[in-house]
């Protein structure tokens, strides 16, 4: 890896220092647009006529009434809408109220003087009243606050009055022509409803005659269901569930009793089928045989009394006997006359049914139409309910619909325009549009600005800043203000070479104008001054201009040793500084553009490396030219100028892949002709190393003895 090679920089990050240079390179840019906005604010002020505010507020509420209607409760309050509001915002502005305002006030005949004296037309009073309007809601409220602007306080006051008042009345007048309007249809569908019934009663009546439809449920009976013959259904229905459930119960009752003995139906007939001839039998029969018991206790068997009771127990089982036969017998008939109840039942609910299908199938018309009717009766009860209620809600008094709150007084002070705060703005707007104007320039200033704009976009070390209208440091003397930043760019240099047989250099830049022959010049100077044998070579052969910095002519240099018209000692020339020497560029012939590429070329180069210790090469511009190209692919080191804020960093990139493209070995930057009464962030690079040099020169001077008298030099380093 070539030593002489640095990595990239992190990239910069933009500290608030930055944003304060760029103010104050930019201020004459942000001082004339904060003036011109202050003084055009200020001027228009004081110029625009003086207008004066009144206000009134209204609260508008829903198409409400003042007290519940029929169908509302006491609390009732409407629905909420939340686009009420902004809709009575339009509202306020349309045309139905702007223009009845307009009408009321007759504006078209009091604002002649906005139309140079003629009367204006409705819609030029309405555009003017819609910019002298606004319209204000209260927050969390119904509140909405009426606001004229006028050069008049009392019009003011009046307009803002008479736009409440107007609509208010047309909220009012409206809701009576919708409420009227309401009521008047709903009269005329009674009307029609009561014609349609009419005739409905009318078909309803000459169907149940034809159809001969008794009718029992009168005018609510709507089916078939109100006629005798489902009644007779009903009827037989029931009589035969009876005897059906009372035959069951004989006739299971009876299969029972058959099935017991005769001692045991003796006894169950009793409960079975109570009758009063055999109870009194069977106790007559207990009686007798308790005394038959009681006799054959006492007297034998042959007895008088035993036989005669014996018999009189004999007559009594057979009564008994034969009264049992005869309920059973009786139970049996009753069974057979329940059975044929239950059938009789039968057929009459049959017939019933037949004939209740046939009266409802033949019926049907009459009670089809006579729904018909009932329902035409109902919807027409609704009508009539809504009519009447409808003429109560708007009997009703509705002034809560819209409510003027405040009435619009005069106000004496005026509140257009607003001398403070319209300067406040305009001082504020000046301070933004100025402060935004720069930075927006500075955004479009791609040139170089700062050192780390050059490390971070051309990824090279910046070895020198030099600071604005340096002269020639071999005129203005070691001491000079400006010699201590060419100090400062040899000793990077002689650090950054890192081989001290690397001692030839060209100094390029990207364009014309930048400094490279200046540089030349004092960095040329400087190591002159430091004990160096040192020689500058003009090898700008298209506008050479060493020559005229050395004081020296142009007649015979380079292109004579080139073109081997002259030796080497011939076209060197000496200066005021003893270990600094010249070369010029010499006389180009239009036909030899190529010479710098040639062998005379790199020899000349191999012999000044052995003469001199430093060689500086001044050149052309990179950019178009392939004179420096050429020289940078031939020498040790490249240095390259970059005048600052001159041109785009595109092209110095451009050029640095130039000097990297023929295999120049580029060393650093020398970033040139800073301002630094603009940008303070570059004095640390010069002013302050002079003022410390200077000072401490001063100190040497003071302490230093005065036959010394000799003149100070720097120490002459290694290199």
């Amino acid at each position: 890896m070539d030593p002489l090679k640095t990595s990239a920089p992190p990239e910069a990050k933009l500290h608030f220092l930055d944003y304060w240079r760029i103010i104050r390179i930019r201020k004459t840019v942000i001082l004339a647009v904060f003036l011109l906005v202050v003084i055009t604010a200020t001027i228009v002020t004081f110029i625009l006529p003086e207008q004066f505010s009144s206000t009134a507020r209204i609260k508008v509420e829903g198409d409400t009434t003042d007290v519940p209607g029929i169908t509302q409760t006491p609390n009732y309050s409407g629905h909420y809408d939340p686009y009420f509001i902004q809709t009575e915002f339009e509202v306020i502005q349309s045309e139905v109220i702007l223009d009845r305002v307009i009408e009321g006030l007759n504006l078209n005949e009091a604002w002649k003087q906005y139309n140079n004296g003629q009367k204006l037309k409705t819609s030029q009073s309405r555009a003017q009243l819609k910019r002298m309007m606004e319209l204000h809601p209260d927050r969390n409220t119904s509140l909405i606050e009426i606001k004229i602007y006028s050069n008049d306080k009392k019009e003011a006051a009046a307009i803002a009055n008479e736009v409440a008042i107007v609509y208010q009345k047309y909220r009012l007048d409206q809701k009576l022509d919708i409420t009227g309007a309401g009521i008047k249809v709903f009269k005329q569908q009674v009307q029609e409803q009561d014609d349609l019934i009419a005739k409905q009663e009318a078909k309803v009546d000459k169907l149940r005659k034809d159809l001969k439809v008794t009718d029992l449920g009168g005018e609510s009976a709507t089916g078939p269901q109100q006629t005798l013959e489902p009644m007779n259904v009903m009827h037989y229905n029931t009589l035969r569930i009876d005897a059906e459930t009372q035959y069951i119960k004989e006739e299971k009752l009876l299969s029972q009793l058959k099935q017991l003995k005769s001692d045991e139906l003796k006894q169950a007939i009793p409960t079975a089928a109570p009758d009063a001839i055999l109870i009194q039998l069977l106790q007559d029969l207990i009686g007798a045989e308790t005394k038959l018991v009681t006799l054959l206790a006492d007297y034998g068997d042959k007895h008088p009394e035993v036989l005669r009771t014996q018999k009189l127990v004999n007559e009594l089982n057979a009564k008994i006997d034969d009264r049992v036969k005869g309920i059973m017998v009786g139970m049996d008939a009753r069974v057979a006359s329940l059975l044929a109840v239950v059938k009789n039942s039968e057929d009459k609910v049959n017939e019933a049914k037949s004939n209740d299908l046939v009266l409802a199938e033949s019926s049907r018309p009459y009670f089809i139409e006579k729904s018909q009717l009932d329902h035409l009766k109902k919807f027409r009860e609704i009508l009539e309910f809504r009519a009447a209620q409808e003429q109560v809600d708007r009997a009703l008094p509705k002034t809560t619909m819209v409510q003027i709150v405040d009435t619009a007084e005069e106000i004496d002070k005026p509140v257009r325009p607003n001398k403070a705060l319209n300067i406040a703005l305009g001082i504020i707007i000046g301070l933004v549009v100025g402060v935004g104007l720069a930075f927006f320039i500075e955004y479009l200033d791609t040139s170089v600005k700062t050192i780390d704009d050059v490390e971070r976009t051309l990824q090279a070390p910046v070895l020198g800043v030099i600071p604005q209208n340096v002269g020639l440091l071999l005129d203005e003397g070691a001491e000079s203000p400006h010699a201590e930043a060419y100090r400062v760019l040899r000793t990077n240099l002689m650090f950054s070479r890192k081989d001290d047989k690397l001692n030839t250099m060209a100094v390029v830049s990207a364009g014309a104008g930048e400094g490279k022959s200046t540089t030349v010049y004092n960095m040329a100077t400087v190591f002159a001054q430091s004990g160096h044998r040192v020689v500058m070579v003009d090898s700008d052969l298209r506008r050479p201009t060493l020559h005229k910095l050395v004081n020296v002519s142009n007649t015979i240099g380079l292109t004579n040793y080139l073109l081997k018209q002259n030796t080497l000692e011939e076209v060197i020339q000496t200066t005021r500084l003893p270990n600094l020497d010249f070369m010029a560029s010499g006389k180009l012939p239009s036909s030899s553009l190529g010479i710098l590429s040639s062998a005379q070329m790199k020899d000349l180069i191999t012999e000044l490396k052995q003469r001199y210790d430093y060689v500086f090469f001044d050149s052309p511009p990179i950019m178009g030219v392939s004179d420096a190209s050429i020289l940078a692919s031939e020498v040790d080191m490249t240095l390259q100028v970059i005048q600052y804020r001159r041109y785009p960093q595109p092209m110095n990139i451009r050029a640095k892949q130039l000097i990297e493209k023929v295999g120049g070995n580029l060393i650093g930057i020398v970033l040139n002709n800073i301002n630094m009464s603009q940008d303070e962030s570059y004095y640390y690079y010069s002013g302050y190393y002079h003022d410390y040099y200077s000072k401490n020169e001063d100190e040497s001077e003071t302490a230093t003895d005065a036959g010394e008298g000799k003149a100070r030099t720097d120490i002459k380093p290694k290199y």
